[in-house]
């Protein structure tokens, strides 16, 4: 079944997704929703196959998504549950996105007037409204509107557009993944503080209150609000070196795997790959690896990184080129061409994590996943078996 596949291919363990999620919702206050952001292909890991498997799960609210042309995947691959853009959506889209009941992130007044034309133009009843989530800006200068009386207003203007339905509102924390989480204390307080000032002056309760991402999950429970924002952890991956690891079980979901196909000796003052930035010091045998930067694997590996193969560790050397790069087998002499590769992930008692390729490559972990492109076969396991 991998026959075609032996070039690369990326293994994804639907099974470990699920706990990982199951993990983080053991330590939410009880009733909090989840909602599963799956942008970006699920982080690269495949979000069609990732939000197929969470619809069965009664705690995961839905979905986020960064682009309208995501959320259309999704609803083309026959997903039913709330799907979120969590950046802008132009107008183009939104006729389709009314027809799909997918929820955009608000926070410009021409996007009301649009949004509320587009419903107004196509609803077949009166009772069709676009459900919309409001974006707020406490710290990342990025988008939404302003926790003060300008966001009351603008909050204000939402409610008053006949076709559209304010479900939602939402920030974002810049600094949740820290040690010090006084920043993103004070930015939950800011938050909360906005809402009780809405409510006030609007007389209007906005439903999904949510501000908490994968690393407020594990060491901010008590800013879950109505619902949590999954991300990073969900595919196994830590949001930084400085989130606690003890409060929350979280494993990998990616393995990554190629084969040799070449098999070399050669003397002592060898060049190797382009440039020449690394000449063998002794008579060495070297293994070629069909992969390299045209994949997504990091060319910042280049004479860093390592991989495993037979279990035990074998060298980049010289530059990872776009299809290939060779690494060293000079201590490995049981290794033949046609042996599995492992890029990242376990072989015997030797493991490669993606955090560890992150800091080796200069990127960090779920950079590298999304990177990962289409030259890169997904194969999911659910319950033991390739499906």
């Amino acid at each position: 079944m991998l026959e075609d596949k032996e070039r690369v291919y990326a293994r994804i363990d639907l099974d470990t997704v699920r706990q990982n999620m199951l993990n983080m919702h053991a330590v939410l206050p009880q009733n909090i929703r989840m909602m599963a952001v799956i942008k970006t292909d699920g982080y690269g890991y495949g979000a069609l196959p990732i939000a197929e498997m969470l619809e069965q799960e009664d705690f995961v609210w839905g979905y986020a998504a960064a682009t309208a042309e995501e959320a259309f995947e999704l609803r083309d691959g026959g997903i039913k549950k709330p799907v979120l853009i969590l950046g802008y959506t132009f107008p183009y889209a939104y006729e389709r996105m009314f027809a799909q009941q997918i929820r955009p992130a608000v926070f410009r007044y021409d996007m009301l007037r649009e949004l509320n034309e587009t419903v107004l133009a196509h609803r077949t009843d009166d009772s069709q409204k676009m459900k919309i989530h409001i974006a707020v800006d406490t710290g990342m200068s990025r988008i939404g509107i302003k926790p003060d009386e300008s966001g009351v207003e603008f909050i204000r203007s939402a409610l008053s557009m006949e076709g559209l339905e304010v479900e939602g509102i939402f920030t974002h924390f810049a600094r949740a993944d820290e040690a010090d989480l006084s920043d993103a204390h004070h930015k939950k307080n800011l938050f909360a503080e906005f809402l009780k000032k809405v409510e006030a002056e609007t007389g209007y309760h906005i439903p999904i209150q949510h501000c908490a991402n994968s690393a407020s999950i594990i060491d901010m429970p008590e800013a879950s609000m109505d619902m949590v924002r999954a991300g990073v952890t969900m595919y196994g991956m830590w949001p930084s070196d400085e989130v606690s690891r003890d409060k929350v079980e979280i494993n990998p979901v990616l393995s990554l795997f190629s084969h040799v196909v070449y098999v070399k000796d050669v003397p002592a003052g060898t060049p190797v790959s382009y440039g020449g930035t690394f000449v063998t010091q002794r008579e060495s045998r070297i293994a070629t690896i069909p992969v390299g930067y045209g994949d997504g694997y990091p060319r910042g590996l280049s004479g860093k990184g390592y991989v495993l193969i037979r279990g035990k560790k074998a060298p980049i050397l010289g530059r990872v080129c776009m299809d290939q790069f060779m690494v060293d087998i000079s201590d490995l002499p049981q290794v033949q061409e046609g042996d599995v590769v492992t890029l990242i992930g376990k072989d015997g008692q030797e493991e490669i994590t993606i955090e560890e390729l992150g800091d080796l490559s200069g990127r960090f972990n779920y950079e590298l996943s999304c990177d990962l492109n289409k030259r890169v076969p997904r194969v999911y396991v659910r319950n033991g078996n390739i499906q």
